[in-house]
């Protein structure tokens, strides 16, 4: 039985009364070259009350270090290995015995991730995920496995476009009747789940001039009511997870449940890098594993117990990029711990979350943040925005983009093919983005927001609360 969402502020009362309503794993990545052995990862699992991990492929040594420790098991199949698992029963069966049936079921394998975030894979793998799934899924069930392992693939936001608010949130059209409408039906079929990957600190990193920073760390705040459907959202987290239930109630799939199979908050980054914290992680995390462990579900789904893998167990000194993706972990290679957060129910008992007198936004510059995605800086705007309006039809749309793109005068440089904020690539969005550039250039005046009836004023900032439009969260996660 699901429990009910409760704010933030209520949990810590609840957490005395409450049975464990989600559950809470962790990602274990190995790219580093000085991590413990993978027989004391799984003692360091236990010892923190850790039962659910993911790991990124089939390493034998881990699989067989987590033999009996009664910790449950995601176990991934590489992008690289798609096209040979779709074109071929012969390896799909193959792989399945030597890499699942094989430690089964002294190793707890309950679930097979095939491939992650396809979608933004640059080697266009993308039309071999669905055929891959069913040839997994085969394979287990010539193994007679398929009962108590499922199979799914971790989506990453990217995959919606549209996400704000909550309640309109859909699935990217190209990828709608080739992939999304047969990899639901499959997951329906199978019993399975949708794998998602929710890093609210890609949002707020780059809207740090319209998110509130208690909004992303699940602290007190006073809520963003859907203007779609009249919720109210205490969390970013919340609100992203929820506009992927929206986009596949949008095609008609309310029945599939949804994973977490990864979220976290790096513990420092570059100095651009808006937000990135001992603290704030400290914070995320704590407070996304009480929100879990005593929460229930989402606004939209209050009844869908989450389960939630955070990412990442270790600091991974070996990772390309920025430098908040070496820090991602929970713990040091040592063992010792980044920060100190609970993982169950019995921890949360003594858990605080102590924000510092001057919030996280103290890292924070002061000129206004570009968001890389059309999001309007403080020191231009004022109490309202200019946005497109959906119903005025794709025509004329482009005539009026291409008015204050043209004589007009806005900045339309940042929707150029390439540019920061080119994502999503959608009339409405580009249209939204010139509208509100012309607007705020021509100091809010009375009739500059109309456009033929094409655009609308707003009081709430386009992209405040937003998930993913309209920035993109494609090259940020591996």
């Amino acid at each position: 039985m699901g429990c009910s969402f409760i704010p933030w502020f209520l949990l810590l009362i609840s957490v005395f009364s409450l049975a464990d309503c989600g559950s809470i794993g962790v990602n274990y990545g190995r790219v580093a070259n000085n991590l413990p052995s993978a027989s004391k990862v799984v003692e360091l699992l236990k010892s923190q009350g850790l039962n659910r991990v993911k790991v990124y492929d089939t390493d034998p040594a881990v699989l067989h270090a987590l033999a009996g420790s009664g910790i449950k098991v995601t176990v991934d199949l590489p992008n690289e290995q798609l096209f040979a698992a779709a074109k071929s029963t012969s390896f799909a069966n193959t792989w399945v015995q030597r890499n699942v049936a094989a430690y089964y079921p002294h190793t707890e394998i309950e679930a097979i991730a095939v491939g992650n975030e396809v979608f933004v894979d640059p080697h266009n793998t993308t039309k071999f995920l669905v055929p891959a799934m069913k040839n997994i899924h085969e394979a287990l069930v010539k193994a007679n496995l398929h009962s108590n392992i499922k199979v799914s693939s971790p989506i990453a936001l990217s995959a919606l476009q549209n996400s704000y608010p909550s309640s309109a949130g859909s699935f990217r059209p190209e990828l709608v009747e080739p992939v999304f409408k047969p990899l639901l039906e499959f997951l329906r079929q199978t019993g399975s789940f949708l794998m998602v990957n929710a890093y609210p600190f890609f949002a707020y990193e780059s809207n740090t001039d319209v998110i509130p920073l208690e909004y992303a760390l699940f602290r007190e705040n006073p809520g963003v009511v859907d203007p779609g459907n009249g919720l109210r959202y205490f969390s970013l987290f919340d609100a992203q997870i929820d506009a992927v239930f929206a986009a596949m109630s949008a095609l008609k799939f309310e029945d599939i449940n949804l994973v977490v199979t990864e979220t976290g908050w790096p513990s420092k980054g570059d100095e651009n890098e808006i937000g990135a914290s001992v603290e704030n992680a400290a914070a995320y995390n704590g407070n996304l594993v009480r929100r879990i462990l005593t929460g229930g579900g989402t606004p939209l789904r209050p009844k869908a117990d989450l389960t939630v893998y955070l990412f990442a167990l270790f600091n991974e000194n070996k990772k390309f990029g920025p430098t908040s993706e070496r820090n991602y972990g929970l713990f040091y290679p040592d063992e010792d711990k980044v920060y100190d957060i609970p993982f169950t129910v019995e921890g949360l008992k003594n858990y605080r979350d102590h924000p510092s007198p001057v919030s996280g936004n103290q890292q924070k510059p002061t000129a206004p943040v570009n968001s890389g995605g059309g999001s309007v800086s403080k020191s231009t705007t004022g109490n309202t925005w200019c946005v497109a309006s959906g119903e005025a039809g794709k025509e004329k749309l482009q005539a009026a983009l291409d008015f204050a793109c043209g004589e007009g005068g806005a900045d339309c440089r940042p929707i150029q093919p390439g540019s920061t904020c080119y994502n999503p690539n959608t009339i409405e969005a580009h249209a939204s983005f010139a509208f509100n550039s012309y607007y705020q250039k021509k100091g809010r005046q009375m009739g500059t927001c109309y456009f033929g009836g094409a655009a609308y004023v707003v009081t709430q900032p386009p992209s405040a609360y937003s998930i993913l439009t309209p920035f993109s969260f494609a090259n940020l996660r591996l």
